[in-house]
């Protein structure tokens, strides 16, 4: 198949299509936060924060941990328990994770300068391929492929490439017509551009094909066929996981949360206790977490009858988690951290916990 993109290269107009991309881009390009310099630091955790999430989710997220992260030393001597409060609610936490891990490696083996070499840069965790190519070009305007989701749906009816996207080896095929057509000259400009028309004209499904500035370099737009493209199998659906969670609280006002393990899903965030189901026990919600609580950390919990239901959807899960609230004496299980409601702001919950404590908050205590 790469021969085939090969040959196809062959009789494409790069240069022309490089100069109507560009020319678009430069005229075009919405105005975000991270693009107001080329400090690599910043094109790093933008791209990071961009990978899974909308860009108009991202901006305001993007600006306070600028704001609170503003050089790789700021955020390498953090506190973990600060950085995930800074991410809390963006998900995936493995990337911010990640992202720490990396710039104390920089911080200490590049004294804070992210590397410009692509062998060095591909080194840190979790840079792979995309945010490796993303950073050398934008950053520092050397000619690397930035290939990802977006990218290959561009390329894919620019070029008429009919492999399917979703197989981890297709995205060599795109890696090397990126290294054919990519602008030598500009490359920060042509991948941020390729990028900004898959977000705002060619788009996953009804392209604006009539607005396109690269239409009449696109074999897909010829044929009439862009909406056949990208060839995309579909992913295993999620499997649902029936889980039920206690919002403990004692005289004192104070909630009990746990610390999720530090490897693994979610891993080092707080949550309320909880534990999945077993569907064939044949005992109710309430009693199978009556019994956790019991078991896990010594409490002797009444709990409320049901008092909500929580969904959270993760790519391969879903949690539907049943809510119940109970009152306690003071607990002295190291795993269990009483904290005032006041203080509960400085620890990172997952989105779904968020709502858990939301539910709480409306309950009826009385």
């Amino acid at each position: 198949m790469i021969n085939d993109v090969q040959n196809k290269l062959q009789s494409f107009p790069i240069k022309e299509f490089q100069d109507d991309l560009i020319n678009w881009y430069l005229a075009e390009k919405r105005d975000l936060p991270w693009r107001k310099d080329q400090d690599p630091y910043k094109v790093w955790v933008s791209e990071i924060m961009l990978q899974q999430t909308r860009v108009d989710t991202v901006i305001p997220y993007f600006n306070a941990f600028i704001t609170k992260f503003p050089t790789i030393n700021a955020l390498a001597d953090a506190d973990e328990e600060e950085v995930l409060k800074a991410w809390e609610g963006l998900g995936y936490y493995s990337r911010v994770r990640n992202l720490q891990a990396a710039v104390k490696e920089v911080k200490e083996t590049y004294s804070g300068k992210v590397p410009d070499s692509p062998s060095e840069i591909s080194k840190l965790k979790g840079v792979g391929p995309y945010t490796k190519g993303a950073i050398l070009s934008i950053a520092y305007n050397i000619p690397e492929p930035a290939v990802d989701g977006n990218v290959m749906r561009v390329l894919s009816r620019i070029l008429s490439i009919w492999e399917d996207i979703a197989k981890p080896k297709t995205r060599k095929i795109f890696e090397e017509a990126t290294y054919e057509i990519i602008s030598k000259e500009d490359p920060s400009s042509f991948n941020q551009a390729v990028m900004e028309l898959g977000a705002l004209i060619c788009t996953p499904t009804s392209p604006k094909c009539l607005l396109c500035p690269v239409r009449e370099h696109c074999t897909a737009f010829e044929e009439g066929v862009q909406s056949e493209l990208p060839i995309k199998s579909k992913k295993k659906k999620p499997k649902p996981l029936q889980m039920a969670a206690a919002v403990l609280y004692d005289n004192m006002g104070k909630l009990y949360i746990h610390k999720r393990p530090p490897a693994g899903l979610l891993a080092n965030l707080w949550e309320y206790p909880n534990l999945e189901l077993d569907s064939m026990s044949g005992k109710t919600y309430r009693d199978q977490l009556t019994e956790f609580l019991l078991n896990e950390y010594g409490i002797e919990a009444e709990l409320s009858e049901l008092t909500g239901t929580v969904e959270h959807v993760f790519s391969h899960l879903i949690w539907n988690i049943s809510v119940f609230i109970g009152k306690v004496k003071d607990i002295n299980d190291s795993n269990l951290l009483p904290v005032t409601e006041e203080e509960l702001q400085r620890y990172a919950f997952p989105v779904s916990h968020q709502k858990i404590f939301q539910i709480y908050k409306k309950a009826d205590l009385s």
